[in-house]
């Protein structure tokens, strides 16, 4: 017989993920209550205050004093965090390249050419910078 609880778990990440874009949606810091109000999923106020918690010491968010506790609001946006832990990820292999060269090679072609474009803006912005630093 299955364990009930079990089955209403959510998946790891999954509240952390919810928490995050309720604060992405609101745009301004919101308090435990304020998100526990717009997730609406019946959670426990010491649930939320926990993850909420959890997540600023991570350094996601980042909290202000709100009366007798704390308003959040993310330290990134969604896409900020992605690649935050891109580069987290890539830093922790000594392999570097080998891993720059298959996450390259699995890359659809619209998403090489993304690539491509974004190195080219990149490089040139570089080159421009110096060249103002020159001057």
């Amino acid at each position: 017989m299955p364990d009930k609880r079990r089955e209403e778990r959510r998946a790891h990440g999954e509240l952390a993920a919810d928490v995050l874009a309720v604060l992405w949606e609101a745009g301004r810091p919101l308090t435990a209550q304020e998100v526990n109000t717009a997730l609406d999923k019946g959670l426990a106020r010491t649930t939320m205050a926990t993850t909420l918690t959890r997540l600023f010491e991570k350094g996601v968010l980042r909290r202000t004093p709100a009366g007798r506790g704390f308003a959040y609001e993310p330290v990134e946006d969604a896409a900020g965090l992605v690649a935050d832990r891109m580069r987290r990820e890539l830093e922790s292999e000594p392999a570097r390249d080998l891993v720059l060269k298959r996450f390259v090679s699995s890359l659809s072609e619209d998403d090489e050419e993304t690539l491509r474009r974004l190195l080219l803006e990149a490089e040139s912005g570089a080159e421009s910078g110096a060249e103002e630093e020159a001057e």
